[in-house]
């Protein structure tokens, strides 16, 4: 789920950058020069933060509807507990949110260097999406183990 959502965000970035010059120019889009702080990429007025924010709220209803799919259907190995949820949204969260921050901050990076966005970045921040969700995944159930929040069907 991270890794689409940044590509969605990535390519926002991309055509924005495209409708104000070409790759390897001047950014003429004043919101995204600069240092890039947590704060402005989430919270200021401009239109990319206003997306980071949107799709930063997206990951939750898409988590919860994607646990519940695979509990419904009796597809994991997992127990369905609030604690399994906290763990395993909160490390969604985290994977989203330093995935949004990352691709506001390379975009830009990418088209100063004279490279297509859209062919360079998305390819980069899915990959780096699996690597944290994989990271986060295993972080969340190693505390859900540590919690004693362990499979009711598999025994220790």
């Amino acid at each position: 789920v991270g890794g689409n959502l940044v590509a969605v965000h990535a390519s926002r970035i991309s055509t924005s950058l495209h409708q104000k010059g070409l790759p390897g120019g001047r950014i003429k889009d004043d919101t995204l020069r600069g240092c890039l702080n947590v704060y402005k990429v989430f919270f200021g007025g401009d239109i990319h933060a206003r997306a980071a924010r949107v799709l930063t709220v997206l990951t939750i209803p898409g988590h919860l509807l994607f646990t519940y799919t695979i509990f419904h259907m009796g597809a994991g190995h997992t127990s369905h507990t609030l604690l399994f949820q906290l763990f395993y949204l909160s490390a969604a969260l985290l994977q989203v949110v330093l995935l949004l921050y990352t691709a506001t901050w390379l975009v830009p990076l990418i088209w100063i260097k004279g490279a297509d966005p859209d062919n360079v970045a998305i390819p980069y921040l899915t990959a780096l999406g699996d690597l944290l969700g994989t990271g986060f995944l295993a972080v969340a159930f190693h505390m859900l183990y540590l919690f004693g929040d362990r499979d009711a069907d598999l025994g220790d």
